[in-house]
This record gives C-alpha cells, sequence and structure tokens, in this order.
C-alpha cells in the first residue's frame, strides 16, 4: 500500500464518458489499498472559453475576477469526478484550492505556491478512506483572501504541491501522451519513449520547449524529491496491473535511480522565438543592465545572449531572444530606453526557432556539442546564436530549418528507435 496523487489534464476530462473513465483509473489503486489524491484540471477548452468571456465583458478586466472566473473550470471537474466515483461506491468528495487551502502569492493568474496544509486529506485518509478530489491550477491568497491561479499548466504545479504536501510516495501525470519522448514524435517518427529520466535532464527539456509537463512541477518535483509519473489516461484502466514495477510510462526521478545515463537524453525546440539585436552600444560598464533592467520590469523573460565587441573595442553588439508572444513589448521597451542605453539600431527577426540538445551525461563527454555544428552546417543550416549549460546547448536557427535540425541531431546522437 501507498499514497498517490494522480493528475488528469483536459483532454482525459473533456466529457462525462472520459470522466467516468478517469473514475476507474482512481478506483483500480483504490482497491490496490493506496490512499489516493487526484487533482483535475478544467474540461478540454472551457479554461479558453473562459478567458473569452472574461476578454469580450471588458479588455481590461480586473485580474482578481479574472481569477474568480477561469478557476472555475477546475471546481466544475472535481465535482463531476467525485460524482462518478461515489456512483462506483468510492468516498469521494471534492476540494476547491482555498478549502485545502492551498495558500499562494498575490500574483494573479500566475500564482506561486507559498504553502499547503495537507493535513485534512491526510487525516480523512486514515479517518474514512476517503479519495480526495483536487480543483488544480487554484489556490488562495492569505492576505487578501481571494481565488489566485497559477498560470498556464498550473495543475501539473497543484498535484506535485500536494504530493510533497501529504508525503505522497509519487505523483503521476496522466496525459494524453504515454510518457516523455526524446524528441516531438510528430516531427520524428523514430522518437522513443525513454522508461525513466532525470529530474534535471526534464527541467531543460520542459524550459526548451517540451510540452509533456509545466517547468515548475518539474522543479517541484526535484526540490521535495517526489517520483513523477507520466502516463496515458487512454490505456484501459483495467488492463493496467496496480501492483506492476512501472506500468507504460516515463518515470521522472532523481539521477541515482537511473542504472545507465546517456550522454543525450533528447531534442526539444521551439518555434516562439523571436531575436532581437541592439547594434553599435558604447562599451562600457553598466550597458547591460540599462537593456535587461527595463525588460525585467516589464516582466520580459530573455533567453539567449550573445555579445560581440567590435575591432576597436569601442562599441558592442548585444543580441538575444525573447518569447514570440513578447516581441512587440520587447521592441517598444527598447525603443523607449534608447536614450539610456544609447545604442545606433535595433534590427530583430521573428522567423527563428531554437533546438536544444540535452542530457546529464554531456557533464563527462567532450565533443558533444561540436559533432552537432559539423552536422548542421553539412545540412547548410546556419547558426545565428549558441548557448551552452552544463548538461544542455541550444541554437538558435531559422525556423524554416528546425524539422530537419531536429531530425538530424536526433539521429546524430543516436536517439532513433532500434
Amino acid at each position: 500500500m501507498g499514497r498517490l496523487v494522480m493528475k488528469f489534464g483536459g483532454t482525459s476530462v473533456a466529457n462525462i464518458d472520459r470522466i467516468r473513465n478517469v473514475a476507474r483509473h482512481v478506483k483500480r489503486e483504490v482497491d490496490a489499498g493506496h490512499d489516493v489524491a487526484v487533482v483535475v484540471s478544467a474540461m478540454a477548452g472551457k479554461t479558453n472559453e473562459l478567458v473569452d468571456w472574461c476578454r469580450e465583458a471588458s479588455p481590461m478586466h480586473d485580474a482578481r475576477e479574472y481569477d474568480a472566473v477561469v478557476a472555475s473550470g477546475e471546481q466544475v471537474t472535481a465535482g463531476l469526478l467525485a460524482i462518478a466515483l461515489q456512483a462506483l461506491g468510492i468516498q469521494a468528495r471534492s476540494w476547491q484550492g482555498w478549502q485545502i487551502p492551498i495558500r499562494t502569492s498575490d500574483a494573479h493568474a500566475s500564482a506561486r505556491i507559498l504553502e499547503i496544509d495537507g493535513s485534512e486529506i491526510v487525516g480523512r485518509f486514515k479517518d474514512r478512506k476517503e479519495v480526495a478530489v483536487v480543483a488544480g491550477f487554484q489556490g488562495i491568497n492569505p492576505q487578501t483572501n481571494r481565488i489566485t491561479t497559477l498560470g498556464r499548466g498550473g495543475s501539473d504545479t497543484s498535484a506535485v504541491a500536494i504530493a510533497a504536501a501529504i508525503h505522497a510516495d509519487r505523483c503521476d501525470i496522466y496525459t494524453d501522451v504515454d510518457g516523455v519522448y526524446t524528441t516531438d514524435p510528430r516531427v520524428v517518427p523514430k522518437a522513443r519513449r525513454l522508461d525513466k529520466i532525470a529530474f534535471e535532464d526534464m527541467l531543460e527539456l520542459a524550459s526548451q520547449g517540451a510540452k509533456v509537463l509545466q517547468v515548475r512541477s518539474v522543479e517541484l518535483g526535484m526540490v521535495h524529491n517526489i517520483p513523477v509519473f507520466v502516463r496515458s489516461s487512454f490505456d484501459k484502466p483495467e488492463d493496467i496491473d496496480p501492483h506492476a514495477n512501472q506500468p507504460p510510462g516515463t518515470l521522472i526521478c532523481s539521477e541515482e535511480q537511473i542504472m545507465e545515463s546517456h550522454v543525450v537524453t533528447g531534442i526539444a525546440f521551439s518555434k516562439d522565438e523571436a531575436q532581437i539585436s541592439v547594434r553599435q552600444i558604447e562599451d562600457k560598464p553598466g550597458v547591460a543592465a540599462a537593456i535587461f533592467g527595463p525588460l525585467a520590469d516589464a516582466n520580459i523573460n530573455v533567453d539567449m545572449i550573445v555579445q560581440n565587441v567590435s575591432e576597436d573595442g569601442k562599441t558592442t553588439d548585444l543580441t538575444f531572444t525573447v518569447p514570440a508572444s513578447d516581441y512587440n513589448r520587447a521592441k517598444d521597451t527598447i525603443t523607449a530606453a534608447k536614450g539610456k542605453i544609447g545604442y545606433a539600431r535595433l534590427d530583430s527577426a521573428t522567423g527563428v526557432a531554437k533546438v536544444s540538445v540535452i542530457g546529464s551525461g554531456m557533464r563527462s563527454h567532450a565533443g558533444v556539442a561540436a559533432m552537432a555544428f559539423k552536422a548542421l552546417s553539412e545540412r547548410n543550416i546556419n547558426i545565428r546564436a549558441i548557448t551552452t549549460s552544463e548538461i544542455k546547448f541550444s541554437v538558435l536557427i531559422d525556423a524554416a530549418y528546425t524539422e530537419l535540425a531536429v531530425r538530424t541531431l536526433h539521429t546524430l546522437y543516436g536517439l532513433d528507435q532500434v
């Protein structure tokens, strides 16, 4: 017997039939003797509908009321799943974030979890073997007593945080894919599912464009050492042995739990990138702060940064990338700060993509990046910028070459399915 958190995304609870399917997954684990807390997302498409209603009501709406509206999607799903579980003869009740409570910061629409009191849920496990069905994506700010939401993908974060709060043995993230792959199978049909992946590698994959898990959920799992298991909700519940060592899926765990670590674990990519180059800036202390300070104040996340110094050492060019959604705001921010920065020209481009090669094994292997640069050059793919870290390197290329680059690197590092 153990204690599990099971999280189900929007496609897994898209209608009543799928909610009944989720209930059977939960019943399988309850029948196996586990204490179970379930975290649910809103039904597929519901959050977008609620967001659109807020914008239709007023383009400049109150963020606090926005949270009150969009949090209702998860509340509906939690209640429906509790009803479906009760129909199967299982003790269950729904919980909203404020009832647990999940205490958060007051940054509405992108709040961060500060604390979770899981004692009431644990007490009900012991007293009545009751399944807790928790509305994901939401919490409450203790100062204002207002409902908050955690931003897109926040239900994953809720699930791992609750797993830590109730001292769960594992957090199972059920989704519409059956695990984490070496890259997107829609781009590379030979991509293979990983049985296990280290937290660090998954964190890089998630932050560099892989859409399987939200970055903060991986961070929480790593900090609290909660194994996270990505699996498909569309596998038939009755076909899965709850006592099996590992059903189909990918276990995200500490590096020590992985017997054999590959040099490269996976390839991630993101087409939602924009490049901005600030030309002929005077090369003196404080210039970088004059550029990136206003961007930080505007909550614009900067990723790749490359600086080139002129031959005479008097001026410098600084190139960086931002999310495509922030492209216009970033340009406007830099333009507004031109007097302080003192640049000659601002160049920019949107048709770019970032391709990242990730693997803990890079720590002990030389020449991994050099292989990639040679392979891309042989395909006539021009590299605009490069950034590296201990277990990752990323290249910025023209977006038109994204799929070719990903397939080339996937084969180069032996990740194609055997």
